[in-house]
């Protein structure tokens, strides 16, 4: 435990303003939806991405191919200049 918090070990989703346990299904469906929904709405614009310098040069390629590509944003930062 961390600061007196356990650690999540399954996904959650909010329903009615509360947090519930979910399927790994449906909470990648919901996230799926919602950059959609942003897309949808803002375009490129509506959605962005945070990469980290400690991840390896692959993960961070295909995080920012997947904002360029898939959501059309070029809207991605990184920690590296910390």
């Amino acid at each position: 435990m961390h600061n007196g918090l356990a650690r999540l070990t399954e996904p959650m989703v909010r329903e009615n303003g509360a947090l519930r346990i979910a399927t790994w299904d449906e909470a990648l469906d919901r996230a799926a939806a919602g950059l959609k929904a942003a897309t949808d709405k803002n375009g490129g614009d509506g959605v962005g991405i945070f990469s980290c310098s400690k991840a390896t040069n692959e993960m961070n390629f295909i995080a920012q191919k997947f904002i360029r590509q898939v959501l059309k944003s070029n809207h991605i930062d990184s920690c590296n200049r910390t």
